[in-house]
């Protein structure tokens, strides 16, 4: 179609082709979707596990770029086929409406133009004469409302009948004109580039594509997803799509759906694993310092993914608002009966930092948790903006001090969680809450919230700066079901003495000599919200022997919790924040590591235990 649409072009129509059209480029995406699934969870798999060698190394190069081709020609595909299916729908629209006055027309003994215009006969009669009013044509114009836009209208009795027919097919082809630009501008964008090689340009190219799509196809797709529902209710909403509607959702909105909880955790791995691509696409050749940041991060964490390996793992979200989002599983938390999810704190980030260090602290906690039960899946869920650490800005660490991150992260976490629990298919999962340093607070929000934590039977603090309550008995699951591990040498468990606060000086030149001491970012927290918030803790501290950074310190025998044994760790002064940073590494604290996957496999009885603070 063009510009200059007829009634009859549009009444002719057949918005079954263009549906045809769309099936046959959703065969193509489909098949490549297998190549490319055949290549990284077969071939690849096979070909690491079994060769090594400067042989296999090419082969294993070759074969990941030819599975990231495939991946391209998938997404390409899958945005032709909604774009299409997308017009159709939207063409029935008008063609509805064209059908209904043409319809009428004929039932009126009305005479439809060419051009549009109606035509009616002589009718009625004039009250002096007696004589037929005559007949006439009626123009169609694309507004609002029936009455001619000169406000005349003949006495004829069938003038406003056709009159308003006429106006009414001007709508139709008015819709079906502006309709059918939109998309041909976006249909003319979905091309590829000759060559067999995609390269970083071309991702960037389909990061535009993928974007204009979802634009354009809102109302098609979109506008249906159950963002408000619980993660319960888009279980079901999802179980109730067609195949050919799930696979649509995927090609198009692998953001919205890789990231909406209740989604199965396959599902939202492969949507996540191609919105990845299409985020690395977006943020190359960015020259600002975050997206580049950010960018480093993606791509270590796809690396790892298209490395394979065991334990297998699942992308469970993925994205680049705030600081970075990324959800990454050790095993499939769907069929695994053993789930934790653990949360990192101060000064995550989406980088390359949160790609090898915390998606290793997951690993490792799954690795221990192996010895005592197979059936176990490990999470690292950044899907919150922990605080941040400035060097440069003093000022701007004073984000440590106040519980909206942890606040604003507690529910989304309660989400994620509540998915977790819908889309696990054991009758009754053990789900364990992890949160180290900041994120223990977020852990404990989200805790005491109406409802606790869905589906958790355990909850873990390590190096916690407190979680905002006074007690254990806040966090909804009994005290007797929440687990402390704090070593003495943590800097961050520990609020400071009334002397040391005077100390650490009362101005920002004495709060980053404070930071000097303490090393790493913990001393960098301190140092950078200046002596006079350290002053801040200390005083609220001496309220309460108990009080630390954020209410009741969870290893004090006040709140009541079950503290069990880490290693104490390097003193500060010596070591940095080394004892903030060991428990769950093997390697550096096996104790701790050890405790928390038995707590995460449910096997209480070999918890090694220790005695909680006093005074």
């Amino acid at each position: 179609m063009s510009g200059g649409l007829t009634w009859a072009q549009l009444r002719n129509v057949r918005c079954a082709e263009f549906e045809d059209a769309a099936d046959g480029w959703g065969k193509a995406s489909n098949r490549a979707d297998a190549a490319r699934d055949r290549i990284d969870k077969q071939l690849l798999a096979g070909l690491t596990a079994s060769q090594e060698g400067e042989a296999a190394r090419a082969a294993v190069g070759r074969l990941r770029a030819l599975g990231r081709n495939f991946q391209y020609i998938y997404t390409e595909c899958g945005l032709v086929r909604t774009t299409l299916n997308s017009l159709a729908q939207d063409l029935r629209g008008p063609q509805r409406q064209l059908k209904d006055a043409l319809d009428e027309a004929v039932g009126l003994g009305l005479a439809v133009q060419l051009d549009g215009s109606v035509s009616y006969p002589a009718a009625g009669e004039d009250p002096f004469t007696k004589e037929k009013l005559r007949g006439g044509t009626a123009s169609g114009h694309a507004y609002l409302g029936s009455a001619s836009p000169a406000g005349f209208t003949s006495p004829n009795p069938l003038a406003a009948k056709a009159q308003g027919i006429a106006d009414r097919i001007a709508r139709a082809l008015g819709q079906a004109a502006e309709i059918d630009a939109r998309y041909t501008e976006t249909l003319r964008k979905l091309t590829a580039r000759d060559g067999l090689k995609v390269t970083d340009a071309m991702w960037a190219d389909a990061s535009a594509d993928a974007t204009a799509v979802r634009a354009l196809t809102a109302d098609y797709l979109r506008a249906a997803i159950p963002h408000g529902a619980a993660p319960a209710e888009r279980l079901v909403w999802w179980q109730g799509l067609t195949a050919e509607q799930r696979e649509e959702y995927l090609a198009v909105h692998p953001d919205l759906i890789g990231n909406l909880d209740g989604i199965p955790a396959a599902v939202r791995d492969a949507a996540n694993r191609d919105n990845l691509a299409l985020l690395m696409g977006k943020l190359e050749g960015a020259e600002d310092d975050g997206s580049r940041t950010m960018l480093a991060g993606l791509r270590s964490i796809d690396g790892q993914l298209r490395a394979g390996g065991h334990p297998p793992m699942f992308l469970l979200g993925i994205g680049d608002e705030g600081n970075g989002r990324a959800i990454v599983s050790y095993g499939n938390p769907d069929t695994a009966r053993n789930v934790s999810a653990y949360v990192p704190g101060l000064g995550t980030g989406l980088d390359e930092g949160f790609a090898e260090d915390d998606l290793k602290r997951a690993r490792d906690t799954w690795m221990g948790a192996q010895e005592y039960d197979a059936s176990t899946a490990s999470i690292v869920w950044l899907g919150y903006d922990a605080p941040q650490l400035s060097v440069n800005d003093i000022t701007g660490n004073t984000d440590v001090m106040f519980t909206d991150h942890a606040e604003a992260g507690a529910s989304a976490y309660g989400d994620f969680m509540a998915g977790i629990a819908a889309t696990n298919e054991n009758e009754n999962p053990h789900l364990t809450a992890v949160g180290h340093s900041y994120g223990s607070l977020t852990v404990g929000q989200a805790a005491q919230r109406d409802g606790g934590i869905p589906g958790v039977d355990d909850i873990v603090l390590v190096g916690s700066p407190g979680t905002g309550a006074d007690s254990a008995d806040d966090l909804g699951v009994g005290r007797d079901h929440v687990y402390v591990g704090a070593a003495e040498n943590d800097p961050v468990t520990r609020a400071p003495a009334k002397g040391e606060a005077q100390g650490m000086g009362m101005g920002a030149l004495g709060g980053a000599s404070a930071g000097a001491v303490l090393g790493g970012p913990v001393g960098a927290a301190v140092g950078g919200v200046g002596g006079a918030a350290v002053a801040f803790f200390a005083q609220d501290a001496q309220t309460r022997e108990s009080e630390i950074w954020f209410g009741t310190d969870p290893a004090h025998e006040d709140f009541g919790a079950r503290r069990f044994r880490v290693d104490d760790g390097p003193h500060p002064v010596v070591g940095g924040v080394q004892a903030h940073s060991n428990y769950f590494n093997p390697g550096k604290d096996v104790t701790s590591a050890d405790n928390i996957a038995r707590i995460v496999v449910g096997d209480y009885r070999y918890v090694q235990m220790d005695g909680r603070r006093r005074g």
